[in-house]
């Protein structure tokens, strides 16, 4: 199926790894121009290199979301780089579970102000487009309760409230806003191979919870991210796509 994302400019946070990165792929193969950050310079060349390989523009720099004017100036350069924005996916995860005070700082300054300082950064450019997009990342434990209780789950929670609340406010401007939210997704250098590794029981109790008897891939999320933000998915705004193979057992009415 062809997505009709060749020569749209799309913006996604975290390109480098897992998720983040099979999101920046999918899209440079739709032949969609792609913007991307992280925090490590030679993984940010690494991969533009390789999406300018796909035959599509790369828009790489190293830096932290949670540092607001740089997160800004950034989408305002990659806009102006590559001639405009149509598509802008708030991926990062600070994925501090837990309780402290420390983790709910470092979930509300990543995972929630990352992206309304995204989502404000790119408006100008957003407003330009003839069917602009903004997908936000979640998870599935913003939507029940599980072992990340907490921090983590509640902004989860928290920024499907905001994309819903978005594609409320803009749909007049023809602006549509989605959320996705992964189920256990499996990649090296991930919190599931970590897990493990390091906490086999958290890794086994998990693994036996998903029903098709394995955890996703990022590809698999790739996939559905950006099927919403392409033309194909015109009609669908204001949802929260579940994609995690039938691990949540609650009714999404």
């Amino acid at each position: 199926m062809d997505l009709q994302l060749r020569g749209k400019k799309a913006l996604v946070t975290g390109g480098t790894k897992g998720i983040g990165r099979a999101i920046v792929e999918c899209f440079a193969a739709e032949g969609a121009d792609v913007a991307f950050c992280a925090r490590t310079e030679s993984d940010v060349t690494a991969t533009a290199k390789a999406v300018e390989e796909l035959g599509v523009r790369a828009f790489g720099r190293a830096l932290d979301v949670a540092d607001g004017p740089a997160l800004q100036a950034w989408v305002v350069d990659a806009a102006e780089a590559l001639g405009g924005l149509d598509a802008v996916v708030a991926n990062v995860s600070a994925i501090s579970v837990g309780t402290a005070e420390e983790n709910w700082k470092a979930e509300f300054d990543v995972d929630m102000m990352h992206s309304v300082r995204m989502v404000e950064a790119a408006m100008p450019y957003l407003e330009q487009s003839e069917g602009a997009t903004i997908t936000t990342i979640s998870s599935v434990s913003g939507r029940e309760i599980d072992f990340a209780a907490g921090a983590y789950a509640v902004m989860k929670a928290a920024v499907v409230h905001f994309a819903q609340g978005l594609a409320q406010q803009l749909a007049p401007k023809g602006i549509r806003a989605n959320s996705v939210s992964p189920g256990n997704t499996y990649f090296e250098g991930g919190f599931w191979a970590y897990a493990k590794q390091n906490l086999p029981d958290l890794y086994a109790e998990n693994l036996a919870a998903n029903p098709s008897g394995r955890m996703g891939t990022p590809e698999e999320v790739a996939a559905a991210v950006v099927f919403l933000a392409s033309p194909m998915a015109s009609r669908i705004s204001g949802t929260n796509l579940i994609v995690d193979g039938a691990l949540t057992k609650g009714v999404q009415l």
